[in-house]
């Protein structure tokens, strides 16, 4: 941790000088970020979403200044799981004209201890934690903040040696993206290396990142928000989380699916609009959830999950990641007849069986590091093109 040395200049942390957030919350010793509307959370009291639309994975301090240090006083909330090892800090990434200079941690802040076996989870408070940087040029520069991806992040104070100001509209396409943990940013190395980030940075776009942890569940307010939020292109990666909560059955899904698609076309009629299938994941391919801790694995300290359904259950209508890309592919090429704008890829094209064979899923359900790499590479060629969305998806 270092400290900002004085004259400094303290900033208000206002809504102008944040992306990715699409609401500001007013707290006692600053604001919270959230990645969803508060009249989206005030329809649903579900503690996970409420977690993970607070981890601002995507979100951004954005400004443009002269500034050799700068120092960021938060309050993260940090997860511990009873009976897996320690999560790792929370990372903020420290971006200067487009590029990853640094990355520190905040020491300090609440903790939420989760219990899965008994689905209980008790809050501890602790202290505003400080972040800093040193050591830049005095020139006139942009500097991105990201905040963690992975911890629920109030700011309290920005601070530093020369004045700042919002950054201008660099003229970038609003990329708005929904998926699931494995959008949000899983067990990415930092904020600005989740698979969305890497692709929005190869492609020069300014991301909204709705991944949602345990939550991309075709909820109707999310739907709303997407609609609402102004974007050039977007995407939504649908499945995971459906098969591996056991929410819906086979006839609820379509019509789901449709709904969904109808209410973001209300706001975006003619909007780039990709709809990716869910990427190969072995328990899930063709075994139903829910999913669930491995017992066996957290005896040893692992965090490893494994599916609970039973294959035959398919015939009463039990989601599989094979059913639903087949159901995805189907949607699409009905509704592209009559909306030119809607493309869809298979997320097998970004990571498959022998992706997995290669680079497994640590847990049996997340992406690590190195996945995360792969996968935004892919995407960035393959789910963006000359046209917006490329041609590897189809349209009928």
């Amino acid at each position: 941790m270092t400290t900002v040395q004085s004259p400094r200049t303290n900033t208000p942390i206002t809504a102008d000088l944040l992306r990715g957030a699409l609401d500001l919350e007013r707290t006692e010793r600053g604001v919270l970020p959230h990645r969803l509307p508060a009249r989206a959370r005030a329809q649903c009291a579900d503690p996970q979403l409420a977690m993970a639309e607070s981890q601002p994975s995507g979100v951004r301090l954005a400004f443009r200044t002269r500034a050799t240090a700068v120092e960021l006083d938060t309050l993260p909330t940090k997860r511990r799981y009873v009976g897996a090892p320690p999560r790792p800090d929370g990372v903020y990434d420290l971006v200067v004209d487009g590029e990853l200079v640094a990355q520190a941690a905040a020491v300090g802040g609440n903790t939420l201890t989760i219990d899965m076996t008994t689905g209980t989870a008790e809050s501890r408070p602790g202290p505003v934690a400080t972040i800093g940087f040193t050591g830049l040029s005095d020139a006139l520069k942009d500097v991105e903040i990201w905040l963690p991806h992975n911890e629920t992040t109030e700011l309290v104070a920005l601070r530093t040696d020369a004045a700042v100001e919002p950054l201008t509209d660099r003229g970038r396409k609003v990329w708005l993206h929904h998926g699931s943990s494995i959008s949000h940013g899983s067990d990415a190395a930092g904020p600005s290396s989740t698979w969305p980030a890497l692709a929005a940075s190869a492609n020069a776009l300014e991301l909204i990142n709705l991944g949602l942890g345990g939550s991309a569940l075709l909820d109707p307010f999310t739907a709303r928000a997407i609609r609402d939020t102004p974007a050039d292109l977007l995407s939504l990666k649908i499945g995971i989380n459906l098969v591996n909560t056991d929410l819906m059955r086979l006839r609820a899904f379509a019509p789901a699916v449709h709904g969904f698609f109808d209410t973001i076309r209300e706001g975006h009629p003619e909007t780039p609009l990709l709809v990716i299938s869910p990427i190969y994941c072995a328990i899930h391919e063709d075994t139903p959830g829910p999913s669930a801790f491995d017992p066996g694995a957290l005896s040893t300290g692992q965090l490893r999950f494994t599916a609970t359904g039973d294959p035959a259950e398919r015939a009463a209508g039990k989601l599989t990641l094979t059913v639903i890309r087949e159901e995805l592919s189907r949607i699409v090429r009905q509704r592209a007849v009559e909306d030119p704008n809607l493309y869809y890829l298979d997320g097998l094209e970004l990571y498959g069986e022998s992706d997995f064979a290669e680079l497994p899923l640590p847990d049996q359900l997340h992406p690590d590091a190195a996945t995360h790499r792969r996968i935004g590479e892919r995407f960035a060629t393959l789910g963006f093109g000359a046209l917006g969305f490329a041609a590897s998806g189809f349209r009928a």
